[in-house]
């Protein structure tokens, strides 16, 4: 018997889904010491983004074992840190998440922790919230957002002094070392006590609606639009939202209305990904409507397309940034604040903070460090996450985005104008932003590495034609915890940013450009030019 095999019939032993006991011993009496490495080879990593992985037998994939290991682990830390923790679990519509929620909640119960679990699969900033409003030490949502239907995840909130938001370290290594004890033990596998489990009702929910529906600060009128969620949980909640707000409902695209975990519309259920609109856009040309607002599956992101003179545009996240944050600034009046958004986003909203007396932040990318600005009156990424009301949820939410972006169209409707409209305004304001990102794949992580090593021994003197005025090395730390990136600053307000994905095989390189020419054709053209010469500078810079 090979260590692998040892392994899986280890697992087997402790295992209660026959789906994944059944997968493991067809794997043992295959003999497939591939199939067995890529399940028990190792373990899936716990980190501030929690787990997330594909579906499947053993420690490398998501299933019940690891679920309740991970929450056996979360109930040690919580129990250093008080006497008597509290815990909300929820969950969205994906493949096992209910039990997967379930399980998490017994085993936190059976460690003597109050947990409750949310009535049925809900959005993600509904658990968020939930953290805040219960006064909890801790959240877990089971979801793996818009990744493919095989995939879920473990999503951890910390309350107390964290405030909501997720966690950071060293707490995700004190709840990491926390599992690998548990682990070496042999213990974590027992199912708890589901009976011991609170279960929460419907008030929760109405306390979410309640506050949410606030964003839209009494705006009324007549649009005509359409929503899909993506076949995710997001439409419940919106519709009771809106209905609570006052604000029209949409036209809502069928086939994408309920949950549906294998996404059969959408096989990369993130907005972002080109043709996941398509059938939102083709019901819109039926409506007659102009305005497309969409959730990814767990609702906590937002993206927009909206009818222009040359057809669907779909805003990119920086623009509907850049929308938001000029609807917060704008109406404030002299409260102030901070605006903030990831290293990676556009420096634009800089410029709204300095247009409106703001204090402007730039954090590492996540919510977990956006939500955490001292002061923060709203906070954004580029890849479609906003955080308009921080001090209902300390995540990003794309409902209360959504609210915010509708409230924000019907207004200017009745001023005869359109979401474009008030980005030409913007633009004509602070200037015109446009951003690219390029991603290089590699089959050898080392090549990654080796690429910024290059950049750090031999750093560029221009870079696509601009001189660079400053650059950053961000793995030295400083006014942000270290992180391996670079940060290039260059002539004429450009910038590149340089840093390896968290996530998969590839260097991320983002450009940003400005041009602050008199008239808009002038300024397009600007930095088209310039994100063109940055585009085609950027292979030669990484050595390739």
């Amino acid at each position: 018997m090979t260590p692998l095999e040892a392994a899986a019939g280890d697992w087997l032993a402790i295992d209660p889904d026959p789906v994944t006991r059944a997968e493991t011993t067809a794997l043992l009496d295959a003999h497939d010491e591939a199939g067995l490495a890529a399940r028990f080879g190792g373990r899936l990593e716990f980190g501030t983004a929690g787990l997330r992985g594909a579906l499947g037998a053993g420690p490398l994939r998501m299933n019940r074992v690891v679920v309740r290991q991970t929450s056996a682990g979360l109930a040690r830390f919580l129990l250093t840190r008080e006497t008597a923790p509290t815990a909300v679990v929820g969950y969205d519509g994906r493949h096992n998440s209910r039990v997967f929620a379930e399980d998490a909640a017994a085993v936190l119960a059976a460690a003597g922790i109050r947990a409750t679990l949310l009535p049925r699969a809900l959005p993600t900033p509904v658990l968020a919230f939930a953290v805040r409003d219960l006064g909890v030490s801790a959240g877990v949502m089971i979801t793996a957002s818009h990744n493919p239907a095989p995939d879920n995840g473990y999503k951890l909130y910390l309350g107390g002094a964290d405030g909501g938001s997720q966690l950071v370290s060293p707490a995700d290594r004190d709840v990491l070392a926390a599992i690998e004890a548990v682990v070496a033990e042999g213990a974590g596998a027992d199912g708890g006590d589901l009976g011991a489990v609170l279960r929460a009702g419907d008030e929760i929910l109405d306390r979410y609606v309640a506050a949410t529906a606030g964003v839209a600060a009494g705006a009324s009128g007549v649009l005509e639009w359409v929503y899909t969620p993506m076949h995710g949980v997001g439409l419940e909640t919106v519709q009771r939202v809106l209905a609570e707000a006052g604000l029209p409902s949409p036209s809502v695209v069928p086939e994408q209305a309920t949950p549906d975990p294998d996404f059969p519309t959408a096989p990369f259920p993130n907005p972002e990904e080109p043709g996941t609109l398509d059938l939102a856009t083709a019901l819109a040309d039926r409506s007659g409507a102009g305005l497309v607002l969409a959730n990814d599956p767990d609702a906590d992101r937002l993206a927009i397309a909206l009818r222009g003179p040359g057809g669907w545009r779909r805003l990119t996240g920086n623009e509907v940034g850049l929308l938001l944050g000029w609807r917060i600034a704008s109406t404030a009046g002299p409260t102030g604040g901070t605006l903030a958004c990831s290293i990676v986003s556009t420096p634009g909203l800089g410029r709204i903070a300095d247009r409106f007396g703001f204090t402007a932040v730039e954090t590492l990318t996540g919510f977990k460090w956006i939500s955490r600005v001292p002061g923060l009156r709203f906070g954004f990424e580029e890849a479609l996450g906003y955080l308009v009301d921080p001090e209902v949820v300390r995540d990003k939410d794309g409902i209360s985005a959504l609210v915010a972006a509708l409230a924000t169209a019907i207004g200017l409707q009745e001023e005869r104008r359109t979401l474009l409209d008030l980005l030409a305004e913007i633009e004509a304001e602070i200037g015109r932003f446009d951003s690219d990102q390029v991603s290089i794949r590699v089959d050898d992580l080392a090549a990654l590495g080796a690429m910024t090593a290059r950049l750090r021994r031999d750093p560029p003197r221009a870079i696509g034609g601009l001189e660079v005025l400053a650059a950053d090395d961000l793995s030295a730390g400083g006014d942000l915890p270290p992180t391996d990136a670079l940060r290039y600053h260059l002539a004429g307000g450009a910038r590149v940013i340089v840093r390896p994905s968290g996530t998969e095989p590839k260097l991320k390189v983002y450009l940003d450009v400005v041009s602050e020419a008199d008239t808009a054709a002038a300024r397009r053209a600007a930095t088209t030019a310039t994100l063109d010469a940055l585009r085609r500078a950027v292979r030669p810079l990484l050595g390739l």
